[in-house]
Order: structure tokens, then sequence, then C-alpha cells
């Protein structure tokens, strides 16, 4: 099976890997689709960035699918639970913690999937990191390897031999500070994007959750300040 388009379907939270992960499918000649998702997500303010980050770096389309994953929960992010605050790295470290969304990735990945077998793109970029994450399984490069493997089994562009699916995983061995190198390498404007799991409602970070504290540990690896601080 050749890959006879450039089209690719690009994961787009709004955050500052997405947004790294759009800017690595543009710069090596992809035609980006991007798709993010409205599932309930407390930090729904990502996607204000999200629409702001693809008309940045440019996309030819940028859909935003909704669905609602309050009506399992289960989740810091989509329930009545309270976001962890001011943890150590060690700490993020350990058990998986209540920020994982249950089986986010995998549903995310199975929109990309049907959206790419309508458009007849074999690539799909996605996001995930297994250095500075906060222990989420589906960040896993096994994880990736046996969706991708799966992928191959339930289209039917793959059972007619029409469509190879690969899943770019561009960042997964990267650090977050090796992440805003990247970007910084590729015009990305961080000013643009937001991290935080649970911002103010007119987006100010918490600067103190996982994701907080990831990207700030990122930047200061790097010498400069978060744009985010600045403003």
């Amino acid at each position: 099976m050749e890959r006879k388009s450039k089209r690719a379907v690009v994961l787009l939270s709004g955050g500052l890997d997405s947004a790294t992960v759009l800017a690595v499918a543009k710069n090596e000649g992809y035609e980006p689709y991007a798709l993010s998702f409205s599932y309930g997500q407390r930090h729904a303010w990502e996607l204000q960035a999200a629409k702001r980050v693809a008309a940045s770096i440019g996309v030819v389309e940028h859909r935003t699918v909704d669905f609602d994953l309050r009506a399992f929960g289960g989740s810091a992010l989509t329930s009545d639970i309270a976001v962890p605050k001011g943890r150590t790295t060690q700490e993020m470290t350990g058990a998986i913690p209540v920020t994982y969304v249950p089986a986010r990735n995998t549903i995310f990945l199975s929109f990309a999937l049907a959206w790419a077998e309508v458009l007849g793109a074999s690539d799909i970029f996605l996001g995930v990191n297994a250095l500075d994450y906060s222990g989420y399984p589906d960040c896993r490069p096994e994880y990736i390897a046996a969706f991708e493997a799966m992928a191959n089994l339930a289209t039917r562009a793959g059972v007619e031999g029409r469509q190879a699916i690969k899943i770019h995983t561009p960042l997964i061995a990267l650090s977050k500070a090796e992440i805003i190198r990247l970007g910084c390498g590729l015009g990305v404007d961080y000013s643009l994007t937001s991290s935080c799991y649970d911002p103010s409602p007119s987006g100010v970070p918490c600067g103190q959750c996982d994701s907080c504290l990831l990207r700030q540990k990122g930047f200061r690896e790097n010498g400069i300040e978060d744009p985010l601080l600045t403003r």
C-alpha cells in the first residue's frame, strides 16, 4: 500500500505539544487537517487556543468534534474532582494521576482514523510524550504501535489495500525542553497556546497543575520565559 496523499490529520488540543506537532507536520510537507475535541473538559479554554494555533501555523481545515465525556466522568478534567497542584516531578512520575481521562487518546485517535479514511490520508500526527508526562498509559510507544496495528485492520481502505495508516509521534522521546526548542526553531508562537488543566475563565493559567509546572520547567531549561507569564 502506497502513500499517495500528503494529507495528514493532526490532533490539535491547543496546547504546547500539539502546536509543535502541527508545525512539524507542516514543515515535513504535509497538508494538515487539524482535529480538536470539545469533550466536556474543564479546561475548554484550550479550544480557543487551538483556533489561534491553527490560524497561525496554517491548516487546510480545522474541525472540532463535540461529545461529552462527563457522561462517564472518572477524571479531574471531566468530573468534580480537584486538579492536583504543586506536585514535584517525582510525584508526577508515580501513580497515574486523576487528570487521566479514561480512554481519551483511543477515542481521539478513532475519530482521527475515521476522518483520515474519508480524506484518503494515510498519516495521523499526535503530540504524545513518554518522558515529561504525567504517567498516562495512552502516551506510551507500545500503545501507539498497538493502535496503529489495529487501525490497519479496521478500515475499508486498509482491507482493500488503498491505505496504510501511519501514526506519527515526533515528540514521544523528547523532554519538554527539547519540544520547546524544536517548536521555537519552527516558529511556533507559544503565546497562542494553552496548557493549563485549571485555567481561569479568561484563560489565565493556574501555574501549579502538573501541565503548568512541566511547561514552566521546559521554558526554564531553555533559558527563556514562558510567553503566557509575560502578558
